[in-house]
């Protein structure tokens, strides 16, 4: 084992310590990441703030990039020296789920209290994600990665791991959003403008952002949205039909709050979708009529990071950015170290960051 450096979740609700921890090689199937970035998606926050339980102590931090170091028996796709992003889908490959190309559905994900995480005296930790990407290294199963461009800056790269995937794949695969349809996407923070580009990349007609924020409003305009439409207004739904002069054919909510998933099917045209993206707290519950979902034909439909095949769609991705119709420098809102990481969390939950990023040197 090596000793390295993390930010460590010891009790729930309270900062993160940075400590030293031990990292396990890597065993048969799994990768050494030594990470150049890593991002602060709120998923990571949720886990820290205990919404959805867990073991601890924890290392969280799941949406990174960095370069391979060490390969374990067994790996002959990836080599040392590969730059790669790491996400959380450590998935079997195996199960009627992956063998069918829905990857995100496996039946037998990795168990992340059995990871190669352990805390300075030995014990076991919480291998947050399956990553623990807020630690200088990572060791993690190779169907986790994707081999990126060398030249491709780290910081972006990370970005494309969860917060991009997870949006834009909601947008073109979950949705299913076709050229000249009309979207609403509630929530315009870093998976909402990632939603708001796939829809434009989908070639939608309408994108309407709907947020609590005016200024965010303003930034989803540079990243597709036709137009902006404040959630606090009276009856924001209506103001969205109007300018659309109809329903939404997809409307998707990249937001956890329980009330956006209330007022979301206010939104849709008949036949349109309803696209979970956000992930709410365990327990909370929106109300909904059946009767009316079957009289108007319309439907309700989860989303877990994008639906995306990640070897087939990072790629993609990569590509779309290299060209420049894919926007990732500017999704980041600013870049911290990993001693700053509690500040860079506070940050986060002002509501303010697009996306803020942990680098190493």
């Amino acid at each position: 084992m090596q000793t390295i450096k993390a930010a460590v979740c010891r009790e729930f609700g309270k900062p993160l310590t940075i400590e030293d921890v031990k990292l396990a090689e890597p065993g048969p199937g799994q990768v050494a990441v030594d990470m150049d970035a890593v991002a602060i998606c709120h998923s990571d926050i949720s886990m820290a703030e205990g919404i959805w339980g867990g073991f601890l102590p924890a290392i969280y931090g799941h949406e990174g990039a960095g370069r391979i170091t060490a390969v374990g028996p067994g790996v002959t796709n990836f080599k040392p020296g590969d730059s790669v992003c790491v996400t959380l889908l450590a998935t079997c490959g195996i199960c009627p789920q992956c063998s069918a190309g829905t990857p995100t559905l496996c039946q037998n994900r990795v168990s992340s209290t059995t990871g190669p995480v352990f805390d300075s005296d030995g014990s076991p930790m919480e291998h947050g994600l399956s990553c623990a990407a807020f630690a200088e290294k990572v060791v993690v199963q190779e169907r986790q990665i994707v081999k990126i461009p060398d030249d491709m800056p780290k910081d972006a790269a990370s970005l494309i791991s969860c917060g991009v995937i997870t949006g834009v794949g909601a947008a073109v695969l979950t949705a299913d959003i076709r050229p000249g349809q009309d979207v609403v996407v509630i929530g315009a923070g870093g998976v909402g403008l990632n939603a708001i580009q796939g829809a434009y990349i989908a070639g939608a007609r309408r994108i309407v952002a709907v947020d609590m924020l005016p200024e965010k409003l303003e930034v989803a305009k540079e990243f597709g949205a036709t137009d902006g439409i404040l959630a606090s207004n009276e009856k924001p739904w209506r103001e969205a039909m109007a300018v659309m002069g109809k329903g939404a054919d997809a409307v998707l909510v990249a937001v956890g709050a329980i009330q956006a998933y209330q007022t979301a099917p206010r939104y849709l045209a008949r036949g349109g979708k309803m696209v979970i993206v956000g992930m709410p707290a365990a327990g909370a519950k929106a109300d909904y009529q059946p009767l009316a979902l079957a009289s108007t034909m319309q439907g309700y439909i989860g989303s877990f990071m994008g639906g995306v095949v990640i070897q087939r769609d990072i790629p993609w991705m990569v590509d779309l950015y290299q060209q420049g119709r894919l926007k990732l420098d500017q999704l980041i809102s600013k870049r911290w170290s990993l001693d700053q990481i509690n500040d860079a969390i506070a940050d986060t939950n002002s509501g303010a960051a697009r996306r803020n990023v942990i680098m190493f040197d």
